[in-house]
């Protein structure tokens, strides 16, 4: 879960073990899906994260790569009850899913019902046995709601935050990343996730302390290059 030494990225191919490969878009095809695969075996991506439904396939054809397959949870708004997102956790996990990328509650974050918050987590984390990464949606929140969000989800077993769904308008940044990472330390790991569309973007959000990137456009990110 640590941060990754940016000197360990020399070139753009070094990002690949860094990446979640994603197929997230509501109109994503199965086609889609599985070319998504066959890039992050021939990559060696960190994984390929996709909408529950399809999570079966992607473990079927990502046996033996090593690539981890993922399922979001509550995605992209984070209003499920917590019995339906236990259940919605518990299914993703029974089909395949190795980790699950779950949005915070997000109404009872902005109200501040910060018990309810840590309650729930709780409860969906402790219900699988697979990592799970908590999506903050950095781009919604104050910066004292991110260090709020990023400790409950850190109290709660969280073995990632995640600064964002890439549905909800801006993305991941270094200050964001940088100030999440200051909060959970470095037992627990950092996805930054949302917009990143070059492989020097990345990178950086490597050096200010991610230890994983979530992208749609990683084949772009690792055939690319430095300035």
């Amino acid at each position: 879960m640590r941060s990754v030494p940016v000197e360990a990225i020399r070139t753009p191919r070094d990002l690949a073990p860094y990446l979640d490969h994603t197929v997230l878009a509501p109109d994503a095809t199965p086609d889609d899906v599985r070319r998504a695969c066959a890039e992050a075996r021939a990559h060696r991506f960190a994984g390929v994260c996709v909408r529950a439904e399809a999570v079966e396939e992607v473990r079927r054809a990502l046996d033996g790569s090593g690539v981890l397959a993922i399922a979001v949870v509550d995605f992209p708004r984070g209003e499920a009850g917590t019995g339906a997102r236990v259940a919605e956790a518990r299914e993703a996990a029974r089909r395949g899913a190795e980790e699950l990328d779950l949005v915070v509650r997000l109404p009872a974050l902005l109200a501040g019902r910060h018990e309810e918050v840590l309650d729930d987590l709780r409860a969906v984390i402790g219900a699988v046995a697979v990592p799970v990464k908590v999506i903050l949606e950095t781009s919604r929140l104050t910066r004292d709601q991110k260090v709020v969000a990023a400790a409950l989800a850190r109290c709660a077993g969280a073995a990632y935050v995640k600064t964002s769904t890439g549905f909800a308008g801006g993305g991941a940044t270094v200050e964001d990343v940088a100030l999440l990472r200051s909060v959970v330390g470095e037992q627990v790991g950092v996805k930054a996730s949302g917009g990143i569309r070059t492989a020097e973007a990345a990178r950086a959000l490597l050096a200010a302390g991610a230890s994983r990137i979530g992208a749609s456009a990683s084949v772009a990110l690792v055939s690319g290059a430095f300035p």
